[in-house]
């Protein structure tokens, strides 16, 4: 009895143990530091950290960005998904007219990447030429 009771503990905390792996290995899961303010699905969001994840495990074309500290969050809709293999995760931004535009998110299983509007990179780059005249600042970086 005593036997039994010994091999039904040991498959308990194997389950345990499996759902805890389980549960860390989050798909698409990112967390990240942005240090400047950026637009991302028609939305501005200030510099922060970040989290990323899929809405449901089961769609990858739906994605949630949440900021740490300011309780906000955005729906985010790739326009591509990409599996890959990554070891290493990134966003990458689209700089124009000095304001920064949210393109792509790389995490270790997909690559996403993000529509901008080209109306929004035409007001920011329309903007950054009408600073640029009126300070007469050059319009190199």
């Amino acid at each position: 009895m005593k036997n039994h009771f010994v091999k039904l503990a040991i498959a308990f905390v194997g389950f345990a143990a499996l759902a805890i792996t389980a549960k860390a290995q989050v798909p698409d899961q990112v967390v990240i530091k942005i240090p400047y303010q950026f637009v991302v699905a028609g939305t501005t969001l200030p510099a922060g950290t970040y989290r990323v994840s899929r809405i449901s495990s089961s769609n990858e074309r739906e994605l949630i960005l949440s900021s740490v500290e300011n309780r906000t969050a955005v729906l985010v809709l790739p326009t591509e998904v990409e599996s890959v293999s990554a070891e290493k995760t990134a966003f990458v931004f689209e700089r124009v007219g000095g304001q920064y535009f949210l393109t792509k998110i790389k995490t270790a299983d997909h690559a996403f990447a993000l529509p901008v509007s080209n109306a929004a990179i035409l007001q920011a780059a329309a903007k950054s030429h009408q600073g640029s005249a009126a300070s007469g600042v050059s319009g190199t970086d």
